[in-house]
């Protein structure tokens, strides 16, 4: 075992100098990029339209295409997924990354073509590990097995009968793995893309608990729900009574800072890693690439070409954008990615913080919109509000105001919720009944929360307060914001508000 230990880490360390190279010669490599996206996309139907052709340089680009958000795309994601080929992208399409969804829909189909999954997808896992080995050199990483938390897949809804799926992203990069990936993973194959998530856990449980476990990939939520239900089964007092090996936890999807007490207990150690990784459906933006910085590194070779809008620019009808090189340290900026997937100058929603540009190093800083993502559920203002509409319509009372953010899992096994503060203009008569039905829409409208709450496992029902007349007046007065352009955040990603709001309800 120790030989394949050391044979595995110097093949991953050849990974080394390339991105040595990104990082030391970034401009050349985005150049490069950008050039090769416009050759591939120039017979697409989608370059056609927007004459691809007679693209020279990137302010050809900029003037040619416009920026899109999902509902401007989706007409050509639609069409990709009823079976047309060379909409977006060169070659086929097979598979389609799901996630939560926008406005108009439930979910988000993000087409994930061969290149993306290989030299993006693919290479983001691999370095990643190249990374972490890098910096730990007395790492065990393949002395035993990764355990992989992944989502689940399903048959693509504009085309059942075709040969396309669609899943989560974790979930198409599980299925698409080589076979000697397969050998380092558990649990098996068909487990780790179960839907059923209770059946799911219970069979990860059982499968896993008896593996060498060195190292754990997924999201936070999942990974607690499941060593939870590990410790139950073994009646052990923490999961190094389990897995003693266990060295690292490759995380991702949410904000890991709520969770990190509740991991320091689950697995009390000091030589316990923790490496954050960026890799969302449209592609595999970032990694922590130093030990004891939790700043990413963003990966410029992986395909993807970055644009970014200055946030104090974000709500211009015709807003600036910029190149890589024209970024500036401490500034937020919306990201805008055109990729070997098949997206172009696409808006993903998310916000980053540059700290370096030497090398280009950043932190996640938000979205474009307020969101509930501390669980991985991904819930946006639109969900709430649709949710909440719904809940006052059914038990017929207004709403004069409102706000939720997380309740984080407690460390005596408590689960997570979603906490709201609501201002009725007339109480309902029953708010079981109205909580009930907010819960009961928003699970119908966002598929990621829906399968937070399955059956309690992750997410249990929301936390309603009911507020005093002028709470939120109040709230705003002493903070100096009453007027027409100060609004209350109807979504927040964590609890600043929420509990300044209690604290006046007091």
């Amino acid at each position: 075992m120790e030989v394949i230990n050391s044979f595995m880490t110097w093949i991953f360390k050849n990974r080394l100098g390339q991105i040595e190279a990104f990082k030391h010669d970034p401009h050349s490599t985005q150049a490069q990029v950008f050039q090769e996206l416009i050759d591939a996309g120039k017979q697409t139907q989608f370059g056609k339209e927007h004459e691809f052709s007679r693209i020279r340089t990137y302010e050809d680009f900029a003037k040619q295409v416009p920026l899109f958000d999902y509902e401007g795309i989706k007409p050509y994601i639609d069409q990709v997924m009823r079976g047309k080929q060379g909409v977006l992208w060169n070659t086929e399409v097979e598979w389609f990354s799901k996630s939560s969804g926008t406005t108009s829909s439930r979910s988000k189909y993000i087409p994930v073509t061969e290149e993306s999954l290989e030299d993006c997808h693919f290479k983001g896992g691999k370095d990643m590990v190249t990374m972490y080995v890098s910096n730990y050199p007395d790492s065990k990483l393949f002395s035993g097995k990764s355990l992989s938390i992944g989502g689940s897949l399903e048959k693509n809804p504009l085309n059942p009968q075709g040969t396309a799926k669609a899943g989560d992203i974790s979930a198409v990069i599980m299925r698409n793995l080589p076979i000697w990936a397969q050998f380092a993973r558990t649990p098996s194959l068909e487990t780790a893309l179960m839907n059923e998530w209770e059946s799911k856990i219970e069979k990860m449980a059982h499968e896993t608990m008896n593996e060498n476990v060195v190292s754990i990939a997924g999201v936070p939520t999942w990974t607690i729900v499941l060593l939870r239900r590990i410790l139950e089964i073994k009646k052990a007092k923490h999961i190094l009574e389990v897995w003693p090996n266990l060295e690292v936890f490759f995380h991702g999807a949410v904000a890991f800072g709520p969770y990190k007490g509740l991991f320091q207990e689950l697995i009390p150690s000091e030589r316990m890693r923790y490496m954050e990784t960026y890799n969302a459906s449209e592609g595999f933006f970032g990694l922590q690439d130093q030990p004891h910085s939790d700043e990413l590194l963003l990966l410029l070779d992986y395909g993807i070409f970055y644009e970014f809008i200055p946030m104090d620019h974000w709500d211009d009808e015709n807003p600036e954008v910029i190149q890589l090189q024209d970024v500036e340290v401490g500034k937020n900026y919306a990201v805008v990615i055109s990729t070997n997937g098949g997206l172009w100058r696409y808006k993903i929603g998310d916000t980053v913080r540059f700290t370096s540009t030497n090398p280009y190093r950043f932190k996640i800083s938000g979205r474009t919109k307020h969101f509930i993502n501390a669980f991985g559920e991904e819930v946006i203002v639109e969900n709430a509000e649709k949710a909440i509409a719904y809940a006052a319509e059914q038990t017929g009372v207004s709403i004069e105001n409102f706000t939720a953010a997380p309740a984080y899992f407690g460390n005596s096994g408590e689960k997570g919720a979603h906490e709201w503060i609501i201002e009725f203009a007339k109480n309902p008569e029953d708010m079981t009944r109205f909580g009930e039905l907010l819960d009961q829409h928003l699970r119908e409208i966002n598929s990621d929360y829906d399968a937070k709450r399955h059956r309690d496992l992750a997410l249990t029902k929301p936390i309603i307060h009911v507020a005093d007349e002028g709470l939120f007046q109040n709230w705003l007065s002493q903070k100096g914001k009453l007027g027409g352009q100060n609004k209350v955040p109807r979504l927040s990603n964590n609890r600043e508000y929420l509990d300044e709001l209690l604290k006046l309800m007091k």
